[in-house]
């Protein structure tokens, strides 16, 4: 890099390689070549943004978005998926993650009926109630099926089904979709599973996971 962004040069070092890990773990060598930095530069500074948590690694040794970074990396890769999911169904689509007093709603793409489902992005739901919060406690016959439905079980008229969102085995996102009853039936997870879970598989293959 031969003129600093920002006037900090390391600062803009630092950003080049979070940029070149949004895509994906990346090996040092591969690493070094998407930002242009030398190898031992590209090494220094992923290396100590890993002791601030916004770099990790895979299982494989190579770097990757840290936990501080991942809830972005998580959105990002989501929102094409969740439009999909929309288009597919006609419902809205949503992804959610746990929080210790609750589901936390992090991205949502809304259905074009007028008559809809909406949970705004940062509404906190209860994790007790609706799909999205018993794939996100892990519950054993969710996992074993795949996926969950609820039935006016949170909010009376409305139905949804969830799906787990894996990483390294851990469920650490539920995506999901949700309609009026009147449209999504009572058997919501007959109409609207298979698109779901496709939709969680899509997600982790766009994640690297």
């Amino acid at each position: 890099m031969e003129r600093s962004v920002s006037g900090v040069g390391v600062l803009d070092k630092a950003m080049l390689i979070l940029d070149a890990l949004e895509s994906g773990p990346l090996g040092l060598a591969a690493l070094a070549d998407v930002t242009a930095l030398p190898r031992a530069t590209a090494h220094r500074l992923a290396h100590a943004l890993e002791v601030h948590g916004l770099v990790g690694r895979d299982r494989n040794g190579r770097f990757e978005l840290g936990p501080r970074m991942a809830g972005r990396s998580l959105v990002q890769a989501a929102i094409p998926v969740l439009e999909h999911l929309r288009d597919v169904t006609g419902e809205s689509a949503q992804l959610f993650v746990s929080r210790k007093d609750g589901r936390l709603c992090v991205a949502n793409i809304e259905s074009a009926y007028g008559l809809r489902t909406i949970v705004p992005v940062g509404a906190l739901l209860p994790l007790d109630k609706g799909s999205a919060g018993h794939v996100l406690q892990s519950e054993p016959a969710v996992l074993r099926r795949g996926w969950a439905q609820s039935v006016g079980e949170r909010e009376k008229g409305v139905a949804s089904v969830s799906a787990p969102v894996f990483d390294d085995g851990v469920v650490v996102a539920a995506v999901s979709v949700s309609g009026p009853i009147d449209r999504t039936s009572r058997a919501p997870g007959k109409r609207y599973a298979r698109e779901v879970v496709a939709a969680a598989r899509r997600l982790e293959e766009a994640l690297g996971w």
